[in-house]
């Protein structure tokens, strides 16, 4: 791919103003026209959307996109296979929003690319299924909110538990009351992660833009071993990828309050000492006005486990004890053990007997099937943008604190910065590498 300077990337298919305009005022997709789709990074969770999507009677899955060629195949096949048509098979995202065609990009990429895919998508009037987390920052998360409404577009985060009837229910059984007055939420996100391995840098394989894939990002020499999720250039770090699915579901089971007023934290990397920088220990303390919220996250501890497979959409419950993905939530009159992507929950009364229960299933199909009516509606998602960005933004506070020291911060919601201490508000944005920036006015 040739060099380009701000004025040329501008200028190209998502950057003129008069093109934006004409493309976010498409027609919407007729009830009997397929919703076309481009598909933006084929790691395991966009090859997986790639295949679901291709295998709907109302979808077609018209392009695959990746810096990294040796992806394609894996994805191809599987997009051939469910849908008897070929994708054409692209390394620069922006031939996908070059075709007017195509009504819809999903954004399945690294962290550090879910911010500009998708402002530049919405700018194309393009709608936009993107992965969680759904920013690098709080900055760029809020920028993703102004440019979906602004270009009045629909973006669907992948929290997609949040489609899940077993989940609506837990929220109604909370609200029932049957739990009391709710003043502590816990949140666990507990697993065992491997060590990266050590190895020098290495030169950048064939069919690898490697300067199209560090995009916004700095351009770090390319290394094999090293994990995006463990750099802060990449990733908001594998707990909050992990983590941010629970946060999001206690946020939801408790009327989605969106800021809290100071976040602590303790943790750092403790038992992964293999040159990462993101941490492998994370216990943060939310407060509310009258809430608590709880993380409580590590990467070494080998006895708890997520929801088998087997259990997700079965009539069981996970081993909650052990549960590593499990949120507790507790009132003065009961406590709810709550399990994401199926595992059901349970509640018990204030004598500790267990007095309700519902057994869980995935979400994946009815957060799709929410994301295609919404583009015929142009109603917002169950997960919109801005429930994505303000359930993120938690995981984002509990990195500033801990890269400053693991002080005590105060949040000021009314500009989404920090009040105290003022050198926290250093982590709020990023810089941006010309050409890949995001503009203040999106």
């Amino acid at each position: 791919m040739r060099s380009l300077n701000r004025r040329d990337f501008m200028k190209s298919s998502v950057g003129a103003a008069a093109g934006i305009a004409v493309l976010s005022q498409k027609k919407t997709r007729a009830a009997n026209e397929k919703v076309i789709i481009g598909v933006m990074g084929l790691g395991g969770r966009g090859t997986y959307l790639a295949e679901k999507f291709a295998a709907r009677p109302d979808a077609e899955v018209a392009y695959l996109c990746d810096p990294n060629t040796r992806r394609f195949a894996r994805a191809r096949v599987a997009v051939e296979e469910a849908q008897e048509r070929e994708p054409k098979l692209v390394q620069d995202f922006r031939r996908i929003l070059d075709d007017k065609n195509v009504d819809v990009l999903i954004n399945a990429t690294p962290d550090h690319w879910h911010g500009l895919g998708t402002i530049r998508a919405c700018q194309a009037g393009k709608d936009v299924y993107v992965e969680k987390p759904l920013a690098h920052n709080i900055w760029e998360g809020r920028k993703m909110v102004e440019a979906a409404r602004k270009y009045k577009r629909v973006v669907q985060v992948g929290m997609q538990s949040r489609s899940a009837p077993y989940v609506h229910k837990a929220k109604q059984y909370i609200q029932s009351g049957k739990l009391g007055d709710i003043y502590l939420v816990r949140v666990y996100n507990m697993m065992q992660h491997p060590k990266q391995k050590e190895a020098p840098d290495a030169p950048v394989p064939d069919g690898f833009d490697y300067d199209l894939w560090c995009g916004p990002a700095p351009k770090l020499p390319y290394n094999p071993s090293r994990r995006w999720l463990n750099q802060w250039e990449y990733s908001c770090g594998p707990i909050a990828g992990d983590a941010v699915h629970q946060i999001d579901l206690a946020r939801y089971l408790i009327d989605d309050i969106p800021y809290p007023r100071t976040v602590s934290h303790v943790g750092g990397v403790n038992a992964l000492r293999d040159g990462r920088e993101t941490p492998d220990t994370q216990l943060a303390l939310f407060e509310y006005d009258q809430l608590t919220l709880m993380l409580e996250a590590a990467l070494w501890t080998p006895y708890m486990k997520k929801t088998p497979w087997s259990v997700r959409d079965s009539d069981q419950f996970p081993n909650w004890p052990f549960s590593s993905t499990k949120v507790e939530v507790l009132g003065t009159e009961g406590f709810m053990y709550f399990g994401r992507h199926g595992g059901g929950w349970q509640a018990y009364d204030a004598a500790g007997e267990l007095v309700h229960s519902e057994y869980g299933r995935q979400g994946d199909k009815e957060h799709q099937d929410n994301f295609i009516e919404c583009i015929r509606t142009r109603k917002r998602p169950n997960t919109d943008v801005e429930m994505g960005h303000q359930s993120v933004l938690l995981c984002h506070m509990t990195n500033i604190a801990y890269r400053l020291g693991n002080q005590k911060l105060t949040f000021d919601a009314s500009t989404e910065s920090f009040k105290h201490p003022e050198q926290a508000n250093q982590y709020v944005k990023r810089e941006y590498r010309s050409p890949w920036i995001i503009e203040d006015n999106v």
